[in-house]
């Protein structure tokens, strides 16, 4: 419980408004004390991207750290005592919340962007990888690759700014567009393996096939809101067999989570197609070829 003079800083990615309009009151009603009165309140996005050992926290700009002017001075100094990289006063809280959740918006657009791209591309029997690279001599292109967009981050936080966006009478066509495109490369992963498969004149029906990684991100054991589980169900639909082999996930923490299986050391067996669903270094490393039986398919969004 907070008492007299506390200060309340939030953190949480959230819609323009949240900290004043449903955070500040709950502390309030709970507290019995006043806000900018009795107690003060802020908003200070994190910005802590998991796996990512160059951008610590202490290298990240508090970009958007927005504090009441009664406790704006004392609270900007204790984030410049462990933020080196800095901090910066955005003029208001409502700012502060509105520039968090348009970073993973952004993002999340990007990459269904590239995306839709790989879709083209694949019907064209164009290399997706080959024509970024190519675009990428550009010094103002933008580099982002197609792939599975989960995560407790990208693939949650446009749904905040979408819903308040519609409680002012306007519907975001972009967003949502960004967010169906990444929702649906789950599926459109299982269909493209099946279809090597056909054409390699294999057998879907009771094949093995071999998922690697089941986090949401490469190098990282967080499993939240994975997108590769679609991939898994999707390929299930077909009859297929499906062994998930991932070093950095928690066994127990996707059984509990999505009740399936995974194995942490790597298969002796040979599959029919091996789907390279998350990066990890130790996939990198060891070539997915070696799971493959001859005439075997190879599938990875980022190939």
């Amino acid at each position: 419980m907070i008492s007299k003079g506390d200060t309340v800083i939030y953190e949480s990615t959230v819609y323009p408004g949240a900290t004043e309009e449903d955070c500040i009151p709950v502390v309030e009603k709970m507290s019995g004390l006043t806000y900018n009165v009795d107690f003060f309140a802020g908003y200070s996005p994190e910005r802590i991207n998991p796996g990512d050992k160059e951008h610590t926290v202490e290298k990240n700009k508090k970009s958007n750290l927005r504090l009441d002017p009664g406790s704006g001075e004392k609270v900007d100094a204790l984030y410049k005592s462990v933020i080196t990289a800095g901090t910066h006063l955005a003029p208001s809280i409502r700012v502060a919340e509105a520039a968090k959740v348009i970073e993973n918006s952004q993002r999340d657009i990007n990459i269904a962007f590239v995306n839709e791209l790989k879709k083209i591309f694949d019907r064209m029997n164009i290399d997706t990888m080959a024509v970024l690279e190519a675009a990428g001599t550009k010094w103002n292109f933008l580099h982002f690759k197609p792939g599975l967009v989960g995560g407790h981050c990208i693939g949650v936080d446009p749904y905040y700014l979408a819903q308040k966006a519609q409680e002012y009478d306007y519907h975001p066509e972009i967003i949502l567009a960004g967010r169906r495109m990444n929702d649906s490369m789950g599926n459109y992963v299982a269909g493209e393996v099946v279809k090597r498969m056909i054409k390699e004149g294999l057998n879907v029906k009771d094949a093995q096939i071999l998922v690697l990684g089941i986090t949401f991100k490469e190098n990282c054991p967080d499993v939240r809101n994975t997108k590769v589980i679609d991939v898994v169900k999707a390929l299930k639909e077909y009859g297929t067999h499906v062994t998930i082999y991932d070093p950095w996930a928690n066994p127990e923490e996707v059984k509990q989570e999505y009740g399936v299986d995974i194995q942490t050391c790597k298969p002796t067996q040979k599959f029919d197609a091996v789907v390279t669903a998350v990066s990890h270094k130790e996939f990198e490393e060891d070539t997915s070829g070696s799971y493959l039986k001859e005439c075997g398919v190879l599938y990875g969004l980022k190939d």
